[in-house]
């Protein structure tokens, strides 16, 4: 089966083993309630032709390079898991690409090791996270890093931590289902009062999971912004984000971001593997079976939208246009082929609940 325009997934996680072993040997093989997946690059690809999703701009997620050391502690470990991001894309050039990690929130070993990664192994962006030992992106102490990143156009993708204010609430469910959204709300509405938007126009901005709460507080931070006279146009900050569907393509969230931000400013992410191939699916499913979307702006999500910021990864003579994600299949077809499997009994359970 050969994918001829699929989709390009941009939350899409590996597990260097360099990564596994230092969370392993610092006990936290478990981070905001989600144990650490058993990932290979071959389980990647196996999830990636089963969805149609023909590209993966992959990341690392939290606890992310600094694990309780000192910043060389974390510019080593952030360096060999780009250096291991960099070989999966040369092993597979056609499915891969990468966001390097940085070893945040030592801000000059993370300037370091973004030109490093972007000039030199050629990632496609760097991961950031929303908060970094307790500090918000936005702050002045990462304003070095925000120029290193205006200066070369970078893509940003903004990935929730989880705070340790969140850790002290001592709530009975995993930090991942609601405080990761909230670290990406407070993210992102620390970078549009600070005014590091506009400080930094050159640097493109994707907020994971649909922007966490972010298109639901935005007439708030409007209010705010009149109320208190600031010289900042939160409504033109909020429309310059990308925001992926990772976690979030069910018809309510997607229609909230429609409402907010223009359809080529959201893209397909799939939160593999901490979303198992089942999910993958099902959020696959969900985003083709909404009927808000056109087959033009579906095409869009998918694919249309990611290579505006990536057009490295057009193929040769593409158009934008809708297409069969398959040479000798629909997707449709496929995907109800299988959806009568095993994993399609898994996937009719979960739209049950």
């Amino acid at each position: 089966m050969t994918i001829k325009q699929g989709r390009i997934d941009v939350h899409h996680h590996i597990i260097p083993p360099v990564y596994s072993d230092a969370l392993y040997r610092h006990g936290l093989e478990a981070h905001a309630g989600a144990q650490l997946p058993k990932w290979t690059a071959q389980k990647s690809l196996d999830v990636m032709d089963v969805n149609g999703i023909q590209r993966a701009i992959t990341s690392l997620t939290t606890p992310g390079a600094h694990l309780g050391g000192g910043d060389g502690q974390a510019a080593s470990l952030a360096r060999a898991c780009n250096e291991y991001a960099a070989d999966l894309t040369a092993r597979h050039p056609d499915r891969f690409g990468s966001f390097a990690l940085l070893p945040l929130p030592f801000t000059e070993a993370s300037c370091i090791e973004a030109a490093y990664a972007l000039d030199r192994l050629g990632a496609d962006g760097v991961v950031v996270f929303g908060s970094s030992d307790g500090v918000f992106l936005g702050d002045p102490r990462f304003d070095e890093l925000m120029v290193e990143l205006n200066n070369r156009d970078a893509v940003i993708f903004v990935h929730p931590n989880l705070h340790k204010t969140s850790e002290q609430l001592d709530m009975q469910v995993p930090g991942f289902l609601v405080e990761f959204l909230c670290d990406t709300t407070r993210a992102a509405v620390n970078l549009l009062l600070t005014g590091t938007l506009d400080r930094y126009p050159r640097i493109r901005w994707i907020l994971a999971h649909s922007g966490g709460f972010l298109p639901y507080v935005a007439w708030r931070l409007v209010q705010l912004a009149t109320i208190q006279s600031l010289s900042v146009d939160v409504m033109a900050g909020v429309r310059r984000f990308y925001f992926d569907t990772a976690l979030s393509p069910s018809r309510y969230s997607m229609a909230a971001l429609k409402a907010l931000v223009e359809p080529s400013h959201i893209l397909f992410g799939s939160d593999f593997p901490f979303a198992p191939a089942p999910i993958t699916t099902l959020q696959c499913q969900t985003l083709e079976e909404n009927p808000m979307w056109s087959a033009q702006q579906l095409y869009a999500i998918h694919r249309g939208n990611a290579l505006e910021l990536f057009p490295h990864y057009r193929q040769q003579g593409e158009q934008a246009v809708p297409e069969t994600i398959y040479v000798d299949e629909p997707f449709s077809n496929r995907m109800r082929r299988t959806l009568s499997g095993p994993m399609g009994a898994i996937v009719e359970r979960m739209r049950s609940r």
